[in-house]
């Protein structure tokens, strides 16, 4: 992994931010080797061992919850390249939306909601709408800023 090209003329606290995005990157990394080891164990045990069927809903909550969790740590990762490479700065807040977004679509893929009391799965929708609505209007943000760039 490359560090910013433009070093040199970091300051002292653009420095420190990249080292420290550089070592969480190592440490989110390490997480991911040893999730997917586990993911690997889980579903040779759970699928192959116990001949369970995956298509068996309490099966597929548990193996499909340990993947959301293996790719909400990739795409935290890749969000913490971008701070070490410089390439986007630091991490954007509609990348932190997107990827709360997963964590919680990941939460409602693995609850019961039938034991769940309705309550709970209410806050549950409402969390979700909310930060989808958050991330559009970001967008169109985004959108109306890039508009205005490419007018003048």
């Amino acid at each position: 992994m490359e560090f910013r090209p433009d070093w040199g003329v970091l300051s002292i606290y653009q420095r420190f931010e990249a080292s420290v995005a550089f070592l969480l990157t190592c440490v989110v990394s390490a997480v991911v080797v040893v999730a997917l080891y586990r993911l690997m164990v889980s579903v040779t045990e759970t699928l192959v061992l116990k001949s369970l069927n995956p298509l068996d809903h309490a099966v597929f909550q548990q193996v499909f919850g340990e993947i959301m969790t293996l790719l909400i740590a990739l795409e935290f990762n890749h969000t913490l390249h971008y701070a070490i490479t410089g390439e986007r700065g630091i991490i954007h807040t509609k990348t932190v939306i997107l990827i709360a977004e997963l964590a919680l679509a990941r939460k409602i893929i693995v609850t019961d909601l039938f034991d769940n009391p309705p309550a709970s799965t209410l806050a549950l929708a409402i969390l979700m709408l909310a930060l989808g609505v958050t991330y559009w209007l970001m967008r169109e943000r985004d959108d109306r800023t890039s508009d205005a760039q490419v007018a003048s």
